[in-house]
């Protein structure tokens, strides 16, 4: 029935039959709205969020945001047009992520493959724990699980999605403790020793959180002396395992990081899983940033021993582009080792009496219950460009920063923290005024304000994106990470002028 004509009908009938078919006239109107809202997010988000010559960012302090967004829920409903303008609003003052301009994070860019199944799983919006009522991707999911595990040089094993790299390495930490203690389960932490856990300055800081959360407690995160170049120094490591034994601890894991959040290293993973094995601990490889280099023949050498970990998490949203959220945990076990940690046998859920094999609702691996698909936006996209395709996404990033590093060399001011091991370039910009000055007390002072006042003002003209850091003894310097395909020599070449431009007269 036409949506006007049944405006109308409803209209002229009795209130009690009006309510019979007010289902009818929300169905018909709520598909209005949802055709006209997909054509502003296609237009503001898809195409003027992802052209150069538009903004990153349309900045408002938050007073001004927050009146101009009207946040406040009333008891009464707005108008479709009203609610389109909220749409509007929302993509407008909202950060395009997908922009070439934008250096901010460890994702962006916009693969379309990854969106339409990210588009398909919200309409569908099914909930991934069993197999009657999610049978496709439960299935799915299996299958993505197995291809990323080959990757890492796996034939057999487990694993799950999760909810963001920090729940995978938090997964590792509780596996780990389950498998050596595994009456933690049900007597709880009063029934172990003080556990240690090793990691480096570099990790992730869901190391540290999952300590405290998982009831270890941050004290028990030791921290292994890195090299120059930010990698874990296994030496140290067999040392500090040594010294934590003598001080009555019980070493249980190892966290590794292929690609750090900073600088981008690479921990030397065979020569610790030498320590690992000799001490009989868990080896966990942080790889949610670096993982991707598995897909590329020419730069998988720098997670070289990845196969020899217990467990590995790999974020696919980030270098990949598969889009928020998609982070996998993949386990080299064999045993179900992640059910019996992890399971509850809720009865109303996991009947064992059903028709088909039990074995396939998965849901009891997790620690959720409502669990999203995240599966379908890799599959959809690796089916799409293949591993080929996705090993030329890799090294297409290398070739960028390669790129970059050289215009870097032939401009004044841009100084290198360190040579980049993968796709972060950290930098100092040194404006003219501080040139020369490097033997002046105060030049280390000075030199740490300039990234922060950079930043501020390409936030508020809206022209870019790019963190800033301080890392040890070292002051504020930035950190660009460079992996989008949608990128160019002629983003590299912006992204240098734009530093150059606002901050020469600093």
């Amino acid at each position: 029935m036409n949506h006007s004509i049944l405006v109308w009908f409803s209209h002229t009938l009795q209130p009690s039959l009006r309510d019979l078919t007010q289902p009818l006239i929300d169905h018909a109107e709520g598909q209005l709205f949802l055709n006209e809202a997909f054509k502003i997010i296609v237009e503001e988000v898809l195409h003027k969020g992802t052209d150069a010559e538009e903004k990153v960012c349309e900045w408002r302090e938050p007073e001004s945001l927050a009146l101009l967004l009207d946040l406040q829920l009333r008891d009464t409903g707005e108008s479709q047009g009203r609610l389109l303008q909220r749409v509007r609003n929302v993509a407008k003052y909202s950060i395009k992520t997908s922009h070439p301009h934008f250096f901010n994070q460890q994702f962006g860019g916009v693969d379309y493959h990854s969106l339409a199944g990210r588009f398909l799983t919200e309409a569908l919006n099914t909930n991934l724990f069993t197999y009657e009522v999610a049978p496709v991707f439960v299935l799915m999911e299996t299958e993505v699980l197995k291809a990323l595990r080959q990757l890492v040089g796996w034939t057999d094993g487990d694993g799950i999605f999760c909810p963001g790299g920090s729940t995978s390495n938090m997964y590792a930490m509780n596996l780990a403790r389950y498998k050596l203690f595994p009456e933690v389960k049900t007597k709880g932490l009063w029934a172990l020793p003080r556990l240690a856990i090793f990691s480096s300055p570099g990790s992730h800081y869901s190391v540290q959180k999952g300590a405290s959360y998982l009831g270890f407690g941050t004290d028990s995160v030791v921290l292994v002396k890195v090299d120059d170049g930010g990698r874990m120094i296994p030496e140290d490591l067999d040392a500090k395992i040594e010294l934590a034994k003598s001080q009555g601890f019980v070493p249980l894991l190892v966290s590794c990081t292929s690609g750090t959040t900073v600088l981008g290293s690479f921990d030397p993973l065979d020569c610790i899983a030498d320590v690992c094995d000799k001490h009989q601990l868990w080896m966990h490889v942080d790889a949610a940033w670096g993982g991707s280099v598995l897909f590329s023949k020419q730069h998988r050498h720098l997670m070289k021993g990845v196969e020899r970990a217990k467990s590995v998490s790999w974020n696919p949203h980030k270098m990949l582009l598969a889009g928020l959220q998609c982070s996998a945990f993949l386990l080299q076990d064999t045993t179900n080792l992640l059910k019996r940690c992890n399971c509850a046998n809720a009865s109303y859920l996991f009947q064992q009496d059903k028709f088909y094999d039990v074995n396939l609702d998965i849901g009891d691996k997790s620690v959720q219950c409502s669990r999203k698909v995240d599966c379908l936006k890799l599959w959809l996209m690796w089916k799409a460009v293949g591993s080929t395709g996705l090993e030329h996404r890799v090294d297409k990033a290398f070739l960028h920063v390669r790129y970059l590093l050289e215009q870097m060399k032939k401009r004044d001011g841009f100084q290198l923290v360190s040579t980049p091991e993968f796709v972060n370039v950290c930098f100092w910009f040194i404006p003219p005024s501080l040139r020369g000055k490097e033997g002046n007390a105060d030049y280390q002072d000075k030199l740490a304000k300039v990234a922060p006042v950079i930043k501020e003002r390409m936030m508020k003209e809206g022209t870019m994106m790019v963190g800033y850091q301080p890392l040890g003894d070292l002051g504020n310097f930035f950190r660009v990470t460079v992996f989008s395909p949608h990128i160019c020599h002629k983003d590299m070449d912006f992204f240098l002028d734009e530093i150059e431009r606002l901050g020469k007269c600093l």
